[in-house]
């Protein structure tokens, strides 16, 4: 116990001084092992890189398809239309809610959240130059629209987050919709109305838009496509993926031809598009599989029998246990599927055993384990934080307290209302 416990500080602190998860993983799964009486050498070669190559095995081609189609909705202008439409139908008035949906939908529609920052940060400039708000709530806008109820909440989104846990207890992407929806709702209107709190302080205190440093305006609007028809792929990969329940490898792959079909025009930066999408996304697939390496070597050691024991000890609910030990594991690895990956390899089995005993579904403890992997995950060290703050030009004391706000507290509450829910049998 006192091993896997050193393993994880060993990760999170790591984590948090910025060292890549590829290697610091390996470094802390050995902790876990020297001092749970695994040979090392084994640990590593054998425990280690088996539940590396058997996570990168399994979703290696979503994450390089969903790449890939992140990046032919970002460069054929695609993303940038949807997001240009939909804030010009809520009005500069409402920039908050402008910047909030279209972030959303892209989101929801399967573009990674890495692209839908680099997608939508051009508007929100524009719109709170306009409405005159201050960039300091850039981020938290983003964070909330991107990485909150449409990654882990909304039943049938295709980010990768909703997807893992179907897996381990055979579940599809629409499991526990009402659980879903409840959760989606408390984050979504929680963090707006809380933005716009903040938006109305900040103003009062004389805090306004002031132009970045570099003074770049980036146009918004040339050389995008038609709305709808940008808007097509995104539907076609929610209605073939939830509605005819096909593969969400199959799924991807349509709207990607979708989108290549629509921008023929444009075919000479396909091969760019998809070779960069492509590479992007083995990074992502590594980062993941490594941490869900090392929770395959906790596995292994005997503390774990007694770490599985506490967990499962936990009173009342079980879903109470998994929320707990995701989270903690978001946020030790600042990463949603690496922490989520970590716990349901290690304890997905004794959660799907609990379900089918119990009668507690195991939709509910998918849609547990996905709000769960959205909470701790956001902290300063987290990947997608750094990338918002250094695409938006903001800091950490900028802008931290609200990207804490929407993308941490909040979810960490819509997680306990949605146990609630689950809790009198409503999921």
């Amino acid at each position: 116990m006192f091993g896997i416990l050193l393993g994880l500080i060993v990760l999170m602190a790591l984590a948090y001084l910025g060292w890549s998860i590829i290697w610091v993983a390996p470094i802390a799964a050995g902790v876990v092992a020297l001092t749970g009486g695994l040979d090392l050498l084994d640990a590593y070669k054998d425990t280690y890189m088996g539940g590396f190559v058997s996570f990168a095995k399994d979703w290696f081609p979503v994450f390089m398809l969903g790449a890939v189609f992140g990046k032919l909705m970002e460069d054929t202008g695609m993303a940038r239309s949807v997001a240009v439409a939909l804030t010009k139908i809520i009005g500069t008035k409402r920039a908050i809610l402008g910047v909030l949906v279209s972030a959303a939908v892209l989101t929801y529609g399967g573009v990674s959240l890495f692209v839908v920052v680099f997608a939508v940060y051009p508007l929100a400039l524009t719109l709170f130059r306009e409405a005159n708000i201050s960039r300091k709530l850039i981020p938290a806008t983003v964070a909330l629209g991107a990485f909150t109820f449409t990654m882990t909440a909304i039943p049938g989104t295709p980010q990768i987050q909703n997807l893992i846990p179907m897996e381990y207890y055979q579940t599809t992407p629409t499991a526990a919709p009402i659980m879903g929806i409840i959760a989606g709702l408390v984050m979504a209107v929680g963090g707006y109305l809380y933005l716009r709190w903040r938006e109305k302080k900040m103003t009062a205190n004389g805090e306004t838009f002031t132009e970045p440093k570099d003074n770049k305006v980036i146009n918004v609007e040339g050389g995008t496509p038609p709305f709808l028809l940008s808007l097509l792929p995104l539907l076609t990969v929610l209605i073939t993926l939830n509605f005819f329940q096909w593969d969400v490898v199959i799924a991807l792959i349509s709207g990607i031809v979708l989108i290549m079909l629509l921008n023929l025009s444009k075919f000479k930066g396909f091969v760019k598009a998809m070779n960069s999408g492509a590479v992007g996304s083995v990074t992502a697939i590594i980062n993941t599989s490594a941490a869900v390496g090392f929770g395959t070597v906790v596995k292994a050691v005997p503390g774990f029998e007694r770490l599985t024991e506490l967990l499962m000890g936990v009173k009342g609910n079980p879903l109470i246990s998994e929320a707990f030990a995701v989270n903690i594991l978001a946020g030790a690895t600042g990463s949603a599927s690496g922490g989520m990956g970590i716990a349901l390899e290690a304890l997905g089995s004794k959660y799907y055993e609990i379900a089918q005993n119990t009668g507690i579904s195991p939709e509910a403890f998918h849609r547990v384990a996905s709000l769960s992997s959205g909470g701790l995950d956001a902290l300063p060290h987290n990947g997608a934080v750094l990338t918002l703050f250094a695409i938006t030009g903001m800091t950490h004391k900028d802008s931290y307290k609200d990207i804490f706000v929407v993308a941490v507290l909040i979810p960490v509450i819509s997680v306990i209302i949605g146990i609630l829910f689950a809790s009198i049998g409503i999921f």
